[in-house]
């Protein structure tokens, strides 16, 4: 009889474990990765860079500021946790990944991922020490080289304080630029920009509430259209959290919906067949 009990005792834990080792070994392979979600200030969550990817984002950005040689991921100045560098909480675990995923950061997706670097600090001085650390890791990166681009798993993009200058001199960089996108129309480095950007305030008053005004709908779509020549990808951000308006800004062509709220814009973004990656876009 003990040994009876005992055989149930193993019985009901098993079935209890079954579930929780299926959820660990699937749960990258149910993520549907998402071509129009952007991880606004991805630090912030719980589990940077994981929480992004648990929820399929393809667009994460993270603030840095450069202190003593190292990169430092914070809002403001980074007084206290100057453990959290991007290398180690970005650079890092993505590589683990490319590694394990044979070369993507998702099983089986052909498109790069994009890390956002909104640089905090002076732009040349950042730079410098990113261009060394970003070269550790050139085997999974984008690079720009004599004219050609090459893409990589992961694509690394400088917001912020951009050191433009510096990079249009380099024959060889694993970085890129995004630029204001008000001012794409002016553009004429074209190897160098691979996204443009804007606050949501500078371009439109609309809220989400009712329709968006025609008069400012039309600037927005102008706007869109001249990145979009230059193979731009456009983004909005401090845009309102509002299904109404995310789906306004992607009717318009907007291509990135910035989000602080990535499961609701994860399944917002679900509903639809046509915001889903596919595997064989690339970037």
């Amino acid at each position: 009889m003990r040994l009876v009990n005992v055989y149930l005792c193993f019985i009901q834990i098993f079935l209890i474990a079954i579930p929780t080792l299926c959820l660990n070994q699937n749960t990258e392979a149910q993520c549907v990765p998402l071509l129009n979600g952007f991880a606004h200030n991805d630090y912030w969550h719980k589990r940077p860079l994981l929480d992004a990817l648990d929820n399929g984002y393809t667009y994460i950005e993270a603030d840095v500021y450069e202190r003593d040689g190292k990169l430092i991921v914070a809002h403001i100045l980074p007084i206290l946790n100057r453990h959290r560098t991007l290398d180690n909480t970005y650079l890092d675990p993505l590589l683990d990944r490319v590694i394990n995923n044979h070369g993507s950061v998702y099983t089986g997706y052909a498109n790069s991922v994009t890390l956002m670097i909104d640089v905090k600090s002076d732009a040349d001085r950042t730079y410098f020490v990113l261009d060394q650390l970003l070269k550790k890791y050139s085997k999974m990166l984008s690079s720009y080289s004599n004219g050609q681009i090459h893409v990589g798993a992961v694509t690394i993009v400088i917001s912020g304080n951009k050191p433009v200058k510096l990079l249009s001199t380099e024959n060889s960089r694993y970085a890129f630029v995004d630029e204001d996108l008000r001012s794409v129309k002016r553009d004429t480095l074209s190897d160098m920009y691979m996204m443009s950007s804007c606050k949501y305030s500078k371009l439109l008053n609309w809220r989400g509430v009712g329709s968006i005004p025609s008069i400012e709908k039309q600037r927005l779509c102008a706007f869109i259209s001249a990145a979009h020549e230059h193979g731009r990808k456009v983004r909005l951000w401090a845009s309102p959290e509002d299904t109404h308006v995310w789906k306004t800004l992607l009717d318009c062509g907007v291509d990135l919906i910035n989000t602080d709220k990535l499961k609701e814009l994860k399944n917002f973004l679900l509903v639809d067949k046509p915001f889903l990656a596919s595997s064989n876009q690339i970037y």
